[in-house]
């Protein structure tokens, strides 16, 4: 079935065209480059995989339950509106929720995926060209998984949401070459990869656990590729530069904290825009939840050297300056071990079930003989 079919809402227009500035930058210096980024280059190559075989799509997914949502997950839970809704209204609406999410995590990809190809064309260094080449094919395969999700196991998609639209287009149209990282990898990835990292700990789903381990693992590198090069380039930058810089991210993190709250599902469930936004203010769960989104972002933005007081201020007013102190290193070692795990847990399945298989076929040989 076509994607248009599929929209709970009509997309304003079919092609989006971002104008984008800025210079292709080749180099002529083929040395090896920088050992660091080089490694991640090697682990990028290494651990390259196949979406059509290795996530299970034979297990089922409910689309009136696909993440196994709690009902004070949702932010209309405990509303007026609540008490009317039926069993039935209650599954469409985390159908709605779910679809939405998803959609956003798609839409982003795609976005992440020309952001990393701006950053092979316009990155100075060969040997950052050659990893940004690699995250670009991750980035396509994520979108094909997220699309593949969408269209076969919940059958809705909804539009992309205006404000992040608004910060990708931001980030694609900054002529310098630093800022597709900054948007993409530090603010828009940062953001998406707390989302997965909550879905995935707390879902009791098995396919989308499996895919959001599968595409953390891959996102794990992305981040220690932004952070490599942005922190060796920041240190270069005038204190002017780096306030432009910490300005964006100010800019950009209150959009994402405002503006990324799912309202549109509870218009299209009839709610009043004014209203869907104050119930999506006042729910204790979004209201932890988007706090929770910046678990990654803000200990990013630190480390790559954009600390100054106005974005620490910001952080304060965010209620998440504190976040600023955790261990990305740690964090993306345990988004890789969780998807080995998985692998090693489904890896085992499969072989106890091929030895079942043989040692059945074994015996009905003995018992025809």
């Amino acid at each position: 079935m076509p994607t248009f079919d599929l929209y709970a809402m009509e997309p304003e227009e079919p092609l989006r065209q971002v104008p984008a500035s800025g210079a292709a930058r080749f180099t002529w210096e083929y040395d090896d480059g920088r050992d660091r980024l080089l490694a991640l280059y090697q682990k990028g190559k290494d651990k390259q995989w196949d979406g059509r075989k290795r996530i299970d799509w034979e297990l089922e997914v409910d689309p009136y339950d696909p993440l196994g949502t709690p009902d004070e997950a949702m932010s209309l839970y405990g509303t007026r509106h609540w008490a009317k809704l039926t069993e039935k209204n209650k599954g469409e609406l985390r159908k709605h929720y779910a679809s939405w999410q998803f959609s956003q995590f798609l839409h982003g990809e795609q976005g992440a995926m020309i952001c990393a190809a701006r950053i092979v064309e316009s990155v100075p260094d060969l040997d950052a060209k050659f990893y940004s080449a690699t995250q670009t094919m991750d980035e396509a395969r994520h979108a094909e998984i997220y699309g593949r999700f969408l269209h076969e196991k919940i059958g809705m998609l909804y539009p992309i949401n205006d404000n992040l639209q608004s910060l990708l287009d931001d980030t694609l149209r900054d002529a310098r070459w630093d800022m597709p990282y900054l948007g993409m990898q530090v603010l828009i990835e940062g953001l998406a990869l707390a989302a997965f990292g909550m879905i995935r700990d707390t879902t009791d789903k098995p396919l989308p656990k499996q895919i959001l381990a599968y595409v953390m693992q891959d996102e794990a590198r992305h981040v220690a590729f932004g952070r490599m090069a942005l922190r060796d380039y920041y240190r270069q930058l005038t204190d002017a530069e780096l306030r432009e810089r910490e300005e964006f991210v100010i800019e950009g993190c209150y959009l994402m904290r405002d503006r990324l709250r799912g309202v549109e599902v509870l218009e299209n469930f009839g709610i009043p825009k004014a209203e869907a936004e104050e119930y999506s203010e006042q729910s204790e769960f979004l209201t932890l939840f988007r706090k929770l989104l910046f678990s990654r972002i803000v200990p990013c933005v630190k480390d790559i050297g954009l600390w100054g007081k106005r974005l620490q201020q910001a952080y304060v007013d965010m209620g998440v300056l504190e976040m600023g102190d955790a261990s990305l290193d740690l964090l993306m070692s345990e988004d890789e071990e969780i998807a080995e795990k998985l692998d090693a847990e489904r890896f085992a399945a499969e072989e106890k079930a091929r030895v079942a298989e043989v040692t059945g076929a074994i015996d009905a040989g003995r018992a025809a003989g």
